[in-house]
């Protein structure tokens, strides 16, 4: 009786059992496809229209800078496809620092990439052993014994007529402590992963000299909410990167090195 009468229920049980079994998702699965996803770069040309940055014998840090991004976003376009790029200048413009942040924090920006051109104490005249080679800049945690680079990159502040809008920058403020400890927390490590892969690519892969990545605090970098580094791609007071930095040969090297960086980075986030 039992049989008869519940058989086709129990049948019609162990039936949905099957289906939920077949359309169930593992946990593993569900987190791999919810993963990170890097979807939007930010392009960050240093400097610009009146902000001229550093100066070679014949070019200046912002023309290098608009150049060297202009050829990445159309490299990303071309081998990235489906990575959005925005560009925080696609021209000859003067960008307020607070500014390119809003930019970038606006377009839901998952990478920044601020690209500069170094620049030492040694001036532009030709000697032996003058500084050269790229530099990978991340936010530093701490404010204290801020070195030259800082200096050099936030003193487009003091072309800016409202300098009260960096106020912020007090680190005496414990409104702005609590701020920035929360940015540099959640993508602190980030930052240092993106640019350990660039300094791979620029070194083991194109065989260029790196000072390596190092902590600078520069206000672009701590006020973008997202995984930020900025690249200093060679000393453009240096005569012979002066050259190579103006050159397509040596923007197309540093541009493919960004983007093998790009690619490694992804995967290695995607797969935690």
């Amino acid at each position: 009786m039992i049989k008869k009468y519940f058989g086709p229920i129990l049948s019609v049980n162990i039936l949905c059992v099957y289906l939920l079994l077949c359309s169930f998702t593992p946990a593993a699965d569900t987190i791999k496809a919810t993963g990170f996803k890097l979807k939007n770069v930010i392009i960050d040309a240093g400097h610009g229209g009146k902000d001229a940055g550093a100066k070679g014998l014949t070019s200046f840090e912002k023309n290098v800078t608009l150049s060297i991004a202009q050829k990445l976003q159309a490299a990303i376009k071309v081998q990235i496809p489906d990575l959005n790029t925005v560009m925080t200048r696609s021209d000859d413009t003067f960008i307020e620092l607070r500014r390119r942040s809003d930019i970038a924090n606006k377009s839901q920006g998952n990478l920044f990439i601020s690209i500069h051109c170094n620049s030492s104490a040694e001036g532009t005249a030709y000697r032996a052993h003058k500084q050269s080679g790229v530099m990978l800049l991340v936010y530093a945690t701490k404010r204290t014994g801020e070195q030259l680079e800082a200096v050099r990159e936030n003193a487009s502040i003091l072309i800016e007529k409202d300098q009260a809008k960096y106020e912020a920058l007090d680190a005496n403020d414990p409104a702005n402590a609590i701020i920035l400890d929360a940015f540099t927390k959640k993508y602190r490590k980030q930052s240092i992963r993106f640019g350990e892969f660039l300094n791979q690519e620029f070194t083991i892969t194109d065989g260029r000299p790196s000072i390596g990545v190092r902590e600078q605090s520069l206000y672009v970098l701590a006020n973008s909410g997202m995984p930020a580094v900025l690249v200093e791609t060679g000393y453009i007071n240096n005569p012979d990167e002066e050259i190579y930095l103006n050159s397509d040969e040596g923007q197309n090297q540093i541009v493919q090195s960004i983007i093998r960086a790009i690619m490694a980075y992804r995967e290695a986030q995607a797969a935690q």
